[in-house]
């Protein structure tokens, strides 16, 4: 799915989509009422309706389940990413409390981190994976802190708030990447799909005098069915696709890294 959804763009998989979605529920409909007539079909509406209701309100809070978590998890990721940037500008600026000989390497080490997030892990998160060459970077960042020196009370807290921004750089790193390869499980994605072609299909049982009527309603109720599997799509790959969450923050926090040290 990860690898379908970076190749093929978003509108295009939509499309497809909701193609596939009216294409089965539209022509099993035409095709039931071909079959067996509609005086026959008729027969069965006021059953088929009564179930029908209980199948689309079962699918539907499904759906809507899936949709707000995955929701849920695109907001949290994106919080990740810009208190990560911001973790990375604050610790820029305790290194000019400190000493040139340890906040300088810092400061060389995170404009590192930050270009190479933008050069090489964006990329690779749009795939599901990480970046090496990111993780490497991040633990040169780690022995720079580890290695500068606290002399007196004061170095002292720098060098432990210091270490609280690193802990916060690093965590976040880890929730944009564990978001990158998807949160639903693939078992729910089954479920989704098959529920998806049970409600889809249940038309098939209802036959009504006006066939335009019957099919402009088919119609609807797949293509609302289809359109929402696609929002859970999209918001369950965050980095996939376009759109996807912005490296912005991290664009931005490079500018103020570049800036240098801030006005006295």
């Amino acid at each position: 799915m990860l690898a379908v959804m970076h190749e093929i763009p978003l509108w295009a998989m939509a499309a497809i989509i909701v193609l596939f979605a009216e294409s089965f529920s539209v022509g099993l409909m035409l095709l039931t009422r071909y079959t067996y007539g509609v005086s026959r079909l008729s027969l069965n509406n006021e059953v088929a309706g009564f179930k029908f209701a209980v199948v689309g309100v079962f699918y539907a809070v499904l759906l809507a389940f899936v949709v707000i978590a995955v929701w849920e998890e695109y907001r949290d990721t994106e919080t990740a990413v810009r208190n990560e940037a911001k973790a990375v500008v604050d610790l820029q600026e305790v290194t000019y409390a400190l000493t040139d000989k340890g906040g300088a390497p810092i400061r060389q080490h995170l404009a590192a981190y930050v270009e190479d997030v933008l050069k090489h892990e964006w990329d690779s998160m749009a795939v599901g994976e990480p970046s090496n060459v990111v993780g490497e970077e991040l633990g040169a960042l780690s022995a720079a802190i580890f290695a500068a020196e606290s002399n007196d009370r004061r170095e002292l807290a720098l060098f432990q708030h210091a270490l609280t921004l690193l802990t916060v750089i690093a965590d976040n790193r880890d929730e944009r990447l564990d978001s990158a390869n998807g949160s639903v499980p693939a078992i729910l994605w089954f479920v989704l799909i098959v529920g998806g072609a049970i409600t889809l299909s249940y038309p098939a049982f209802f036959a009504s005098s006006n066939l335009g009527a019957q099919v402009l309603m088919t119609a609807s109720l797949a293509a609302l069915v289809a359109l929402s599997l696609v929002l859970g799509l999209a918001f369950d790959f965050p980095f996939t696709g376009n759109p996807h969450i912005s490296a912005y923050p991290f664009d931005r926090a490079l500018e103020v890294i570049s800036a240098g040290p801030p006005p006295s």
